[in-house]
């Protein structure tokens, strides 16, 4: 019988950026539409384009705060 090729060694750092890329791209696209959908909803346009200010500034925080964690990990994993 033939063998299998052996298989290549699993990367679980590269899965698991993979896996925060999806988280983070989840939750701003839930701020966003989710939130903003619901406050269409409820409260209708102006309320709306009143609160993208709000849903963009928070979603920025979360983007920045993202960027901050990466630099640090990136910094630790080199020394």
């Amino acid at each position: 019988m033939h063998e299998p090729p052996p298989r290549r060694p699993t990367d679980y750092r590269r899965s698991r950026r993979q896996a925060d890329r999806l988280y983070l791209r989840l939750t701003l696209a839930a701020l966003l539409l989710l939130g903003g959908g619901l406050i269409y909803l409820f409260y209708g346009g102006w309320a709306f384009a009143t609160a993208l200010i709000c849903l963009f500034g928070g979603a920025g925080i979360i983007l920045l705060l993202w960027a901050i964690l990466s630099l640090i990990e990136r910094w630790v994993r080199e020394e």
